[in-house]
């Protein structure tokens, strides 16, 4: 009771200061307008490839004003009439210092270029040197792609969601899990976007790879904590993955090839410093191999598996002011297994696909327009045969949707965004077939669910003095699920006697609610800051499971008139400090989350029993908590580059209908730790490493047996009481880079120069596990004998996934 007041407070004192804060700059804003100021504003971009920059820099040091470029390379400055210096400044990139004299409006585009660094020194570039403690970003890091490319990989592929999992905070259930797990939150809590469309599956190979190709990657960046107000619909996180646009200089080809899979990426200018496109394709030949391992005759021939995927985007500036991209994603995974002796089969394809339309508009100086139409569309099939006897399950959800995105740029200490976006949804939580032989089985109509989610949203970010800046945002969410549909009206222990048929539109139940978010900042005198956050959030989709890894008993679902919204918040504190000129960040972030109407099966159900019932049906509902620390540790040039993560913490579930107590989530970890670095030992040579330890996984155990007429009965202990062994695991790799220059002798001037190569290449190897850890996949109850008999033998035994694994890939770009 007190908690529920205090957030009733809090929400209602963050709302009437948000409004205030707002007037008080709207005051100020009109008494400064007899100033005459004129504004400098244009695009940043990478002058070898022509992509636009995120978050460079553009200051006035004379006068300690700056604004960053926004995620489409736009910026905005606002000064009095004059005459200054300025600076256009990225991390890895060369610095433009130019006179601009400001007499009247002025557009100006900057192409900056990157460094040429010195023997054995690393930049680690895709970042401002001072967002770690000048932004009032929290629990927000961004990585480094190419860094990515030099870290240890499993068999030697790249990969997002495996590098972002040696942060702090962020953790994977164990090997082969879908998804990642956020400040405690579930994998179905993390807003996961590609060129902002929804990614419901980010997992190739039951969820050892994800399905972003680093070829084709431009950025990455993760949101723990403080979520901006443009982004809702999740509780956990928001992982933004931006695609490349392509080099819009020359055609440019990168490839590789490797032990698991081979990889293309084609990109160059559809009109040179107008517009670009790149391709890029991967797919996995394990089906080939299998192919010949497993020769016709054998009990397993037909048994295969292979993922690929592609992503296509073109862009193409129509004016100085308007540009447009049209992005798409396509990738599917494709499992067989026969076992031709007991006459069983089962097929296993999912994918997703997603499509993107953008238009970029300068409406003018200061004010900047996104605006996207998004399709995306995932889906999962099991199919198995037994002895003429076939069951089929299909899963999916397709969603329509678009957005419209604002900002504004009143003056260099003062940002507003604003907008709005829409989907429309359409889910097929679990359709069901059976038939044996001739027989048709009645497992009811598929049942799909249709709902219109949609948000409005206003953030606001300024500086009230030179140390304390303050962004404050509200977010109105709303969900209406809508008919056709059929509410089966159960009781337990009984079979369906009565339903409820609603018709197309009509509405079934709307959902809605205010999302207050709040960060503050406030600069110390030695590079650090101390920052404070808050926000809360509602969830209109769930992910329903049995199964930690990726298999069809995943139901996707959204809101209905039985399953209410998943509803969290979350506060947060930290201190961030810079260390020797930039070069090190440190962070230390305290938060606590709490949850609500989250969901679990209930005892004993399985999604088959989705069958002539609504899966919400299976459910029991209940609430959550997380709290912990995280401290992190980065360094950004020198011979070694990387990071150390830390985090400690707690993540507990209450739901009374499986436990009358708050019992440890599946994915609790007391304690994470990661270590990942690369050390450049000369211009040929890099050396990279990546360990990791973790507090094992909890699981629910028998405490107990005994034998009921012969047979064994377990009795178990509480709801996942038991933790596995700790996990750990050291990662080595080396890759080697060819020379960036060959030899040309000028017959004019009789010297000998050097001329960069066109064509490059690298081998990276790689050791995954190198000491051979086994680390538990997942533990199991044996029973051996017999009990009749006297010689019954009861035990536990592991299973482990992965030995040693070492691998090559031989990558190439020219």
């Amino acid at each position: 009771m007190f908690a529920s007041s205090f957030f009733q407070r809090t929400k209602y004192l963050l709302l009437r200061k948000f409004f205030a804060l707002n007037i008080l700059i709207l005051i100020g804003a009109f008494s400064a307008s007899s100033q005459q100021k004129f504004t400098l504003s244009g695009t940043v971009y990478d002058a070898e490839t022509g992509e636009t920059i995120i978050g460079a820099r553009i200051a006035f040091p004379e006068v300690n004003q700056g604004v960053m470029s926004n995620p489409y390379g736009f910026y905005s400055i606002s000064m009095p009439e004059g005459t200054y210096e300025m600076t256009v400044s990225y991390s890895g990139y060369e610095t433009i210092r130019e006179t601009i004299v400001l007499t009247s409006k002025v557009t100006k585009d900057f192409k900056i270029k990157p460094k040429t660094t010195q023997m054995n020194e690393v930049v680690v570039t895709g970042k401002n040197e001072n967002a770690n403690t000048e932004s009032t970003a929290m629990g927000t890091i961004e990585l480094d792609v190419e860094l990515m490319r030099t870290l240890p990989a499993f068999l030697g592929e790249v990969d997002v969601l495996k590098t972002i999992q040696l942060l702090p905070g962020v953790s994977s259930a164990n090997e082969g899990a879908q998804g990642f797990y956020v400040r405690g939150g579930g994998p179905d809590q993390n807003l996961v976007l590609l060129d902002e469309a929804t990614v419901y599956n980010a997992s190739h190979l039951f969820g050892f790879f994800s399905v972003f190709n680093a070829d084709a990657i431009k950025s990455v960046n993760i949101i723990k904590g403080g979520m901006p107000a443009q982004f809702g619909g999740r509780l956990a996180s928001v992982l933004e993955v931006k695609m490349k646009d392509g080099n819009n200089q020359k055609i440019q080809v990168d490839g590789g090839i490797g032990l698991l899979a081979s990889r293309l990426t084609i990109q160059g200018p559809l009109v040179k410093d107008k517009g670009s496109f790149i391709i890029s394709a991967r797919r996995t030949y394990l089906d080939l191999l299998m192919k010949a391992i497993i020769q016709p005759g054998s009990d397993f021939f037909g048994t295969s598996y292979f993922f690929q995927d592609f992503t296509a985007k073109l862009n193409y500036k129509i004016t100085d002011k308007d540009r447009i991209f049209l992005s798409g994603y396509f990738g599917k995974d494709v499992f067989t297994f026969n076992n031709n002796v007991d006459a069983f089969n089962v097929s296993m394809p999912w994918g997703n696909a997603t499509a993107t339309v953008r238009w970029n508009r300068i409406i003018n100086e200061k004010l900047f327009m996104n605006l996207s139409g998004i399709f995306t569309d995932y889906n999962f099939q099991f199919n198995s045969e037994i002895s003429g006897f076939k069951f089929g399950l299909y899963s999916g959800i397709r969603d329509f949707g678009g957005k419209v995105d604002f900002t504004y740029y009143p003056n260099p200490k003062h940002e507003i965004r604003f907008g709005g976006q829409y989907t429309y949804h359409i889910f097929t939580p679990t359709s069901v077939t059976a038939e044996d032989g001739d027989v048709v089985f009645n497992t009811g109509d598929i049942s799909r669910i249709f709902g219109h989610e949609g948000a409005l949203y206003i953030q606001d970010e300024f500086d009230i003095t030179d140390a304390l800046r303050v962004n404050v945002g509200l977010r109105y969410s709303f969900y209406n699920h809508i008919g056709p549909f059929t509410r089966y009206i159960t009781i337990p222990g009984q079979v369906n006697n009565d339903s409820i048929v609603y018709s197309a539109n009509e509405s079934i139940k709307f959902y809605h609610g205010l999302e207050p978010r709040a960060n503050l900042r406030y600069l110390l005198p030695d590079n650090s800051s101390i920052k404070a956050g808050f926000n809360q959030v509602n969830q209109y989709v769930h992910l329903a499971t049995i199964s930690p890894t990726s298999l069809p008993t995943d139901i996707w679902f959204p809101s209905t008139d039985i399953a209410q919204p998943q509803r969290g918040w979350q506060a947060s504190v930290g201190y961030f400090r810079n260390l020797f000129d930039n070069k090190y960040e440190t962070s230390v972030e305290v938060y606590y989350k709490g949850m609500r109407n989250l969901i679990e099966y209930r005892e004993g159900a399985q999604p088959a029993d989705n069958v002539t019932t609504n899966p919400d049906n299976l459910l029991v509902f209940g609430k959550g908590r997380s709290f912990g620390a995280e401290f992190f540790l980065r360094k950004n040039v020198g011979k070694i580059t990387g990071w150390i993560g830390y985090t400690i913490a707690k993540t507990e579930r209450f739901f009374p209908q499986l436990q009358d107590t708050w019992f440890p989530a599946r994915y609790d970890r007391t304690h994470d730790m990661s270590i990942a670095f690369n050390y450049k030992i000369n211009d040929h040579w890099t050396a990279g490493a990546v360990f990791v330890y973790a507090t094992g996984n909890t699981l629910t155990l028998p405490v107990a047996w005994y034998l009921h007429q012969g047979n064994v009965v377990f009795e178990y202990g509480d709801r996942n009481g038991t933790r596995m062994p700790a996990y750990h695991r050291l990662d080595l790799s080396m890759t080697w880079y060819d020379k960036p220059t060959k030899s040309f002798f000028n017959q004019e001037t009789q010297e000998t120069i050097q001329r960069k190569k066109r064509f490059r290449s690298n081998v990276n190897i790689s050791v995954y596990n190198a000491y051979n850890r086994q680390n538990p996949y997942f533990i199991y109850v044996n029973t051996e004998g017999n009990p009749n008999t006297g010689n019954l033998k009861i035990g536990l035994r592991q299973v482990a996934l992965f030995p040693i694994i070492p691998s090559v890939t031989w990558n190439f770009s020219f």
